[in-house]
């Protein structure tokens, strides 16, 4: 998961725009919940995971096809983080008829990795 795009606003926009495939938007959220993944044993490693997560999800699940992982992701968002993509990039959501459950999920994805970004700040 090295080559992952840098966890930027230009990153966010390009999930919302599905200018990144669903694999790398799985594998940003995966990065920053601590899962690693190791080549030379063809396994995942959770010892950094929470154990909020490492207990339901012992593997990193997929945030864009299991409905009860994106539910427990955007659980996760604090109340006042739920709301990032329009209050901080002014996304005003996908146009009716253009968007299903992929969509749904990739923006709780991108609004999550937003939130996490925020965190990061404050606490640094």
């Amino acid at each position: 998961m090295s080559n992952l795009p840098p966890l930027t606003t230009e990153t966010i926009w390009a999930i919302l725009k599905e200018e990144i495939d669903d694999i790398t938007v799985n594998q940003l959220v995966w990065d920053c919940l601590g899962y690693r993944y190791n080549p030379s044993n063809d396994n995942w490693d959770n010892r950094e995971v929470s154990p909020e997560w490492r207990d339901e999800y012992p593997q990193p699940p997929d945030f864009i096809a299991s409905r009860p992982a994106t539910v427990k992701l955007t659980r996760s968002i604090p109340k006042e983080g739920k709301q990032l993509l329009k209050e901080q990039l002014g996304f005003q959501g996908y146009k009716i008829g253009e968007f299903g459950p992929r969509q749904t999920r990739r923006a709780t994805a991108a609004n999550w990795l937003l939130n996490y970004m925020q965190q990061i700040k404050i606490n640094h």
